[in-house]
């Protein structure tokens, strides 16, 4: 198999075809533990030290790149950047001679839950993720009970029994009937463990508030859809950390966004989205780019992040590349997601086609001077959502991200050191540093000049267990197996 993970070439030599069946059986194990409820799960490879000699290290950090390095990796923990003669007795070696290593990447909008529909939860997407270097993702929309799964998922990561990405935080949706009702679901979410608050944008503003009040109180983050019925900026004055899609920046970019907003007043629930969905076009043909600018200064001014989903945005264009089922990727999907994207293919109409057309130049705009105001931009996908490959889409958000103006470093640091100053985290994680998180991505050619090239995965070390080329290829075989069998 070559390189990109996009291609997906088969191998035809005998000899390399029982090499990478016996790679998928070893890491195929059956672990009969009840806490990840009887499922089949890929074993970690055991934590040993790992010396990465000759290596170039990307610093997202001081955004430049190193002479070629030496990177000691110990106990899942950078624990020397320098020369070769420091490299442990008995450390794995791996040559990293004309290889670029980046901290791990990040999707920061993630479902692994299907709370409306209740499937069972998408642990399928692991091997996805960790086999593209997405080492990290943010879960948008748990419950009670399913918060209990994430503890255990944690748990199993912890111990080395489960090869996926690291849930850095899950939060809680809370809507409530009342601002009253809103409150207490905000204490019963930080009650079952949620690491933040989501809203969505149907929410209506009194209850908003009721919601930002709570979460204060409990220390929690609010973050989510802008609400409809306010604008961008005054979801961003009011304590909102974080929006998702864009939602509510092509009104604020637009000429007409008091207008728009006028005319939702007195909406709420599904009235309000209608609303909003049929003023679209409106917003997106009254962009403009100076009224984008004045306001993406004045949101950068507050500090809330934007995930602007891009690749959802685009997701369109799956009806424009003939059947889903012609995706090699297709075949890593769990079978009860095929008829969801199929579905999804035979509701599309011209006019979301045309919409869709309207919607991404302007997207690319707005994200643009969101950037140029030094917005912080973070990388999500809202995968598993049709059209969206859990890990492959991640490098398909890059890529926009670049499209959209960004330069490639750029477009790094919203997958990397970005979600990890969000979080809180960048003490220890998002960088490639002495004391970091051995959270890492070995790749054969330079992000920086091409961000292509962050696609070109030699290896992967999750929490300092070294995954090689091969492993990754056996993950990806054997969640193709393991998706095969659920038909």
């Amino acid at each position: 198999m070559g390189h990109s993970l996009h291609d997906m070439k088969t191998q035809s030599a005998r000899t390399l075809r029982h090499r990478r069946l016996a790679r998928v059986a070893r890491l195929m194990l059956l672990l009969a533990v009840p806490h990840l409820a009887g499922a089949v799960e890929f074993a970690a490879p055991p934590k040993h030290a790992v010396a990465i000699t000759d290596v170039t290290v990307v610093d997202v950090r001081q955004d430049r790149v190193s002479r070629p390095r030496t990177v000691i990796v110990d106990d899942g923990r950078i624990t020397a950047i320098g020369g070769s003669d420091q490299v442990p007795a008995g450390a794995q070696r791996v040559d990293g001679h004309g290889k670029f290593l980046i901290p791990g990447l990040v999707d920061m909008h993630v479902h692994l839950f299907n709370l409306s529909s209740h499937r069972a939860p998408n642990d399928w997407t692991f091997p996805l993720y960790v086999a593209n270097g997405v080492t990290a993702v943010r879960e948008m929309h748990a419950d009670a009970e399913s918060m209990t799964q994430v503890v255990r998922w944690r748990k199993a990561f912890e111990a080395g029994e489960l090869v996926a990405p690291r849930i850095l935080a899950a939060g809680i949706a809370v809507d409530g009937k009342s601002p009253a009702d809103a409150a207490r679901d905000v204490d019963a979410a930080a009650a079952a463990g949620a690491d933040f608050i989501k809203v969505f944008s149907e929410v209506p503003e009194p209850r908003w508030r009721a919601i930002l009040e709570a979460a204060r109180k409990r220390w929690l983050p609010v973050v989510g859809h802008a609400p409809a019925g306010l604008s961008l900026l005054a979801s961003a004055d009011g304590g909102q950390r974080s929006n998702e899609h864009l939602m509510q920046a092509y009104e604020a970019c637009s000429t007409i966004e008091k207008q728009l907003l006028a005319d939702r007043q007195g909406l709420e629930g599904d009235a309000l989205n209608a609303k909003r969905d049929a003023q679209e076009v409106q917003a997106l043909a009254a962009f403009d780019r100076d009224v984008c600018r004045r306001v993406a200064r004045a949101l950068a001014a507050t500090g809330q992040a934007q995930v602007p989903t891009l690749v959802l945005a685009n997701e369109d264009t799956l009806a424009a590349g003939g059947p889903p089922s012609a995706d090699p990727r297709w075949r890593y999907l769990r079978a009860d997601e095929h008829p969801r994207w199929e579905t999804f293919l035979r509701g599309y109409t011209a006019q979301d086609a045309a919409l869709a057309e309207q919607r991404w130049p302007v997207a690319r705009k707005i994200v643009l001077e969101m950037h140029l105001a030094r917005v912080p931009i973070m990388t999500g996908t809202d995968a598993p959502m049709p059209g969206v490959y859990p890990g492959f889409s991640v490098h398909e958000e890059m890529a926009m991200l670049v499209e959209s103006g960004l330069s490639p470093k750029d477009a790094l640091r919203a997958a990397t050191l970005a979600p990890a100053k969000f979080l809180g985290m960048a003490g220890a994680a998002g960088s490639v540093e002495v004391g970091m998180r051995a959270d890492l991505v070995l790749l054969d050619a330079d992000p920086t000049r091409d961000i292509h090239n962050t696609r070109r995965i030699s290896a992967v070390l999750l929490d300092g267990r070294l995954l090689r080329r091969a492993d990754l290829d056996a993950l990806l075989e054997g969640a193709a197996a393991k998706a095969a069998a659920s038909h």
